[in-house]
């Protein structure tokens, strides 16, 4: 069966020319969808029902939804935009799991698999640090080969190599599989990856937070109430960790809204979500697009809508929405800015998931990079480490000149 998607490219050009109010944009929206972003302004958070409907607006609608998503960034958080200096190394690409929407993954004796062994992670991570970078960001496939107690002793020896670098490690999959070899439980796993180095945990492998999805996805993968039982016990052990989504391909906008309701739940419970970070799916060296599951989603107006809507539904619960760049490409995870989002995650140094499913942004963004496209958007640009801490100078509250189409303030009527 193929799940059919939008056929033709969604433009969002008419999102920077937009010189209306955003009093005007909502105006001229239905009442339905007014009431919604009303009340979102004045602090009401949209409920399933309602942001699966704002998952759907395109056009003057949808222009209206991002109007509204700037605004409360701007109440919320203000016009800073972040970003970390970090090293990201995916160590192995061994994998049993099959994931069909992975093309990173291969078995062992394939020409193509690796190992690497931790001499050369350990020289990785110094060629980061020698970059500036202040958090290695460390994910792998699932390697049946490896020692029961692997991802400890890995852990322990890069601590003992770098006893100051923040590591962010480990997804809920490689916990769920790392525990089950170990002979632990949850509670007693996270605490001796605590103990041995972990400083924050990947809110990876959710994808859609759905088990009808997930089985399409990956029947092998560890079901919804997994990842939460150990998102929860990661975060009762003072492990802080990110929240993800992965969206554009068989899922519905009420499977969406239903992973943010769940995550927004989690949230309210422990607090120990640091960002949310939507990520779209890369569909082209993907079983599920060969196998003809799905057919490509066009870029733009629907990776608008999940941001912006992202914003409203977790207002005051998760402040910090990350855009993309490897998955987006750099001038629509920019654009992105428009729609909600205050930071622009991580300068990666590398990153094979992505490029193996066949995203084609780079595996590198400079600090300075960073700076110009943020400053393009009219934002102030800042480093921070992975809990969001501001580490360097401010540069006097620096805006960027207003360059043609864009607003001063990265949209016109915000404020």
């Amino acid at each position: 069966m193929s799940y059919e998607t939008e056929e033709n490219a969604d433009a969002v050009e008419f999102l920077l020319t937009d010189e209306r109010t955003l009093e005007q944009r909502l105006g001229d929206t239905g009442s339905y969808t007014r009431g919604i972003l009303d009340r979102s302004l004045a602090g009401i958070r949209p409920t399933v029902e309602e942001g699966a409907h704002l998952l759907t607006l395109r056009g003057s609608d949808l222009s209206a939804l991002i109007g509204t998503a700037d605004t409360v960034r701007k109440q919320d958080v203000g016009d800073v935009v972040t970003y970390v200096i970090n090293r990201n190394i995916n160590w192995t690409n061994v994998c049993f799991v099959g994931c069909k929407f992975c093309a990173f993954a291969r078995l062992k004796g394939d020409k193509e698999a690796y190992d690497d062994p931790t001499t050369a992670v350990l020289a990785r991570i110094q060629e980061g640090i020698d970059r500036g970078a202040t958090e290695i960001c460390m994910q792998g496939g699932i390697n049946p080969e490896n020692p029961p107690h692997h991802y400890i002793t890995l852990l322990e020896e890069i601590r003992a190599a770098f006893p100051d670098l923040h590591i962010h490690a480990y997804s809920p999959m490689e916990i769920f599989y790392g525990a089950r070899r170990s002979g632990m439980d949850y509670p007693e796993y996270l605490t001796e990856l605590k103990r041995a180095g972990l400083d924050t945990l990947p809110g990876t492998a959710a994808e859609i937070l759905d088990d009808d999805v997930r089985e399409i996805l990956s029947h092998k993968k560890l079901d919804t109430a997994t990842w939460v039982r150990i998102i929860k016990t990661a975060h009762a052990q003072g492990i802080p960790t990110t929240s993800t989504l992965m969206y554009g391909h068989i899922e519905t906008p009420m499977h969406v809204a239903r992973h943010i309701e769940l995550l927004r739940q989690i949230q309210g419970e422990t607090g120990g979500f640091s960002e949310f970070v939507p990520l779209r799916f890369i569909w082209q060296n993907t079983a599920l697009f060969t196998q003809g599951i799905v057919k490509p989603i066009p870029q733009g107006q629907r990776d608008m809508a999940v941001y912006a809507t992202s914003r409203l539904m977790l207002r005051g619960l998760i402040d910090n929405i990350q855009t993309s760049w490897v998955k987006l490409g750099r001038e629509l995870s920019r654009l992105s800015l428009m729609a909600g989002c205050n930071d622009m995650g991580g300068t990666l140094m590398e990153e094979s998931i992505s490029r193996e499913a066949g995203a084609d942004s780079g595996e590198y963004l400079s600090p300075q990079e960073f700076k110009e496209m943020i400053r393009s958007m009219g934002r102030i640009p800042r480093q921070r480490n992975t809990v969001y801490e501001l580490i360097d100078e401010a540069e006097d509250d620096y805006i960027a000149p207003q360059q043609e189409g864009y607003a001063a303030g990265g949209w016109s009527g915000s404020s």
